[in-house]
C-alpha cells in the first residue's frame, strides 16, 4: 500500500514541521505563478508530508497577496491527497475561548474579488459542488486528533473569511455575530475552493487567538495578543497534525469521500474545443477527465 501524501499549509506562527526525515526542498513554478515559498517534502512516521508556509518564510505575504492557485496547484503536482490547513482566527462566540481549537465545516466569503478562486477559465468551464466545503472524513480525524492531545476542540462551525489585512470594525464584528458565525479569519477562501477543484481533501485547524473586537469584557484584537496565543497553540497544532497523519496512514489507500471525484461531472466544456495550452496547464487538475 502506497504511503498517503498529506499537505500542511501553515498559517501565522507555523512555519515548519519538526520530525520530518528525508527532507528536501522543492521549488516549483506553476502556470499561475510562484507559490508562497519552496515546498518542504519529507516523511513523518509512515506518511509523506508536503509543508508550505502560507505567508512565506518570515511572514512576508498579506492574505490578499498569497497566490492560492499556485499553492494548491503545487500541492496537486506533488501528489498531495489531503491538506491540513492551520489558521489563526478570531472567536465570534463566548464559548470559543482564545486558545481553543475549532474545526469548521462551513465558510462565508467576505473577500473582495482580489483573489483568483478557480483553476477554470481560458477556454474551459467547470462548476464543482461546494455545499459542504471541507472534507468531513478529514475533519473528523482532526477533531479526534485534537481530543487525543487534550486540546479544547469545537467540532463544526462557520468560518467567515474577510479580505484583511486590517481587523474588523466593531460594527462589522457585531454584524458577523448576528449571522451566527463562529470564527473569523483571512485565508481559508479561496484555498478550500481550489482544493475541492483539485480533488484534494481539505480540513482546517483553526486556532482561536482573540475575541475580535465585539467582546466588551476583553481588549480589542491586537497583534501582540494574537502572537502570544499563537505561540501557545502552534505546539498543539503540530501534535494534532502528527496524530491525524497516523490516522490517515492506517486507512485504506483509496479515499471513500466525494472529494476524490469532485470534478467527475463538473466540466461543462466540450473536450474537443478546450485550447491545447489550457489542457497542458491544467493537466494535474483535469487531465484524467480529458482522456
Amino acid at each position: 500500500m502506497k504511503k498517503p501524501v498529506i499537505g500542511v499549509i501553515g498559517g501565522s506562527g507555523l512555519y515548519e514541521i519538526e520530525g520530518l526525515t528525508d527532507v528536501r526542498e522543492v521549488k516549483l513554478k506553476t502556470p499561475f505563478g510562484d507559490p508562497s515559498d519552496v515546498y518542504v517534502v519529507g516523511t513523518l512516521g509512515s506518511v509523506q508530508m508536503v509543508f508550505l508556509p502560507r505567508h512565506g518564510r518570515g511572514h512576508r505575504l498579506l492574505p490578499s497577496e498569497v497566490n492560492y492557485c499556485a499553492n494548491i496547484y503545487g500541492m496537486k503536482t506533488l501528489g498531495v491527497e489531503y491538506i491540513i490547513s492551520v489558521s489563526a482566527v478570531g472567536s465570534m462566540k463566548e464559548n470559543i475561548v482564545p486558545g481553543d481549537i475549532v474545526v469548521p465545516d462551513q465558510f462565508i466569503d467576505r473577500t473582495q474579488g482580489k483573489r483568483r478562486s478557480t483553476f477554470f477559465g481560458n477556454g474551459v468551464v467547470g462548476h464543482v459542488q461546494f455545499a459542504d466545503p471541507v472534507c468531513s472524513d478529514l475533519s473528523s480525524k482532526l477533531v479526534d486528533a485534537a481530543r487525543k492531545v487534550g486540546a479544547t476542540v469545537h467540532q463544526g462551525g462557520t468560518y467567515i473569511c474577510i479580505e484583511g489585512p486590517n481587523f474588523s470594525t466593531r460594527a462589522e464584528s457585531n454584524l458577523y455575530r448576528s449571522w451566527g458565525v463562529d470564527v473569523i479569519g483571512m485565508t481559508n477562501l479561496p484555498e478550500s475552493r481550489l482544493a475541492r477543484e483539485a480533488e484534494i481533501c481539505y480540513g482546517t485547524v483553526a486556532l482561536a487567538t482573540d475575541y475580535d473586537c465585539w467582546h466588551d469584557g476583553h481588549d480589542d484584537v491586537s497583534v501582540d495578543a494574537v502572537i502570544a496565543i499563537i505561540q501557545q497553540n502552534v505546539a498543539t497544532a503540530k501534535e494534532i497534525i502528527r496524530h491525524a497523519a497516523d490516522m490517515i496512514a492506517v486507512q485504506s489507500s483509496l479515499r471513500s469521500c466525494a472529494c476524490a471525484d469532485a470534478l467527475k461531472f463538473a466540466i461543462m466544456t466540450n473536450r474537443d474545443i478546450i485550447p491545447e495550452e489550457t489542457k497542458i496547464n491544467l493537466e494535474p487538475i483535469i487531465g484524467k477527465y480529458l482522456k
